[in-house]
């Protein structure tokens, strides 16, 4: 059950475009001091942000835009070759100061909170299990939210998002920055095929690196560094392999 939602409304709108309907979740968390300071800058004019739902560190969510709107939260985004994931997306902001604010861990009055939000808004749009993404998935050179410390297998535990149990750390061959081949290529088409935004090249640039890390950060946080060793590339096969089996996805 949902707790009672605090109404706060954004200026930051606007209507989806074209018609379009809400097909993911994408979520964030707020980079800021406190949940007060960012549901502000969400609702402030001159910040042309937004997103639909904030929770705070103790679970409390505030509802700044509705479901039938289209708030701008992704920005600048990709996946799987769609451009407008704002016109697509319901977004929800984690309160947690970040990366540049300590990264705290996220508590689990607030993680209990995500998980009854997240399992709602799926139910009511139909949202599949793969297209609950971080916003670093969708905007990889850009954005590193949630983090590596957001728990996304409790959420699966929970019958949220598309997850299964990260491969161990191993030694073995691995494909980083400046390398090039059909190996390389093969890469970028299996995180292509999943759903990153990114071009088969064959080198391995600053975009591959930076969709590893995306990855990494969701799927195989162990250690995030941009390589993409044995243990991500098992995990990417079997995320992909689980997809093809659940939902008869052509790769």
């Amino acid at each position: 059950m949902i707790p009672s939602i605090r109404q706060v409304t954004s200026p930051n709108i606007e209507p989806r475009k074209a018609g379009k309907t809400v097909d993911a979740l994408i979520l964030h968390y707020t980079g800021m001091d406190s949940a007060e300071a960012a549901c502000a800058w969400l609702c402030a004019p001159e910040s042309k942000v937004s997103c639909h739902y904030l929770i705070d560190e103790l679970g409390r969510v505030t509802c700044m835009v509705d479901e039938t709107m289209r708030a701008w939260h992704a920005g600048v985004s990709s996946w799987r070759g769609e451009s407008d994931l704002n016109s697509h997306s319901i977004g929800i902001e984690i309160h947690n100061p970040g990366h540049t604010g300590g990264y705290p861990d996220f508590p689990a009055e607030q993680m209990d909170a995500v998980v009854r939000l997240a399992r709602a808004i799926c139910t009511r749009h139909g949202i599949a299990p793969a297209r609950v993404l971080a916003h670093s998935d969708i905007a990889p050179l850009r954005k590193i939210d949630p983090g590596e410390k957001f728990d996304w297998g409790f959420l699966h535990q929970h019958g949220i998002g598309h997850w299964v149990t990260p491969e161990p750390l191993t030694a073995g061959p691995a494909l980083a920055s400046g390398d090039s081949g059909a190996a390389v290529a093969n890469l970028q088409r299996t995180l292509a095929d999943y759903g990153y935004g990114l071009a088969i090249t064959g080198d391995f640039d600053g975009l591959t690196e930076a969709v590893v890390r995306a990855f990494q950060r969701h799927f195989r946080t162990a250690r995030v560094d941009g390589i993409a060793d044995v243990s991500t590339i098992k995990t990417l096969q079997r995320l992909i392999a689980a997809l093809v089996e659940t939902s008869g996805l052509k790769t």
